[in-house]
């Protein structure tokens, strides 16, 4: 799994727009259950429903508060599942790396890496 970390709102829409199978973790500082997620994240990677997919990291403090507030996001950590720029699940709060590899084969399926 490729780990991207968008540095503001742009970046954010130009890997919305770049990769048809995304995971998104909006988190930000000071934050211990973003912390937990990371390590979740960490363990993910190894599973094989993770193959072909990418993570962007977007981090409150960096991309700012005005985008969170536009997305509709209520608390980190967050993760959002995207099928080709269109967001397919939000999972809010802490989640396992069993529950992410489940939401990811829910919805999004397959990658091609995985399924050759």
């Amino acid at each position: 799994m490729q780990t991207l970390h968008a540095s503001s709102p742009d970046d954010y829409r130009a890997a919305l727009a770049a990769h048809p199978r995304l995971l998104v973790d909006y988190h930000k500082d000071d934050c211990p259950a973003c912390r937990m997620l990371d390590m979740s994240l960490m363990k993910f990677a190894d599973d094989p429903a993770a193959a072909g997919l990418v993570l962007l990291k977007v981090k409150l403090e960096t991309v700012g508060e005005d985008l969170f507030r536009a997305l509709g996001l209520r608390q980190t950590p967050t993760l959002s599942l995207f099928q080709d720029g269109v967001e397919a699940r939000r999972l809010p709060g802490f989640q396992a790396p069993g529950q992410i590899a489940q939401a990811v084969g829910l919805y999004l399926g397959e990658s091609a890496e995985s399924a050759a």
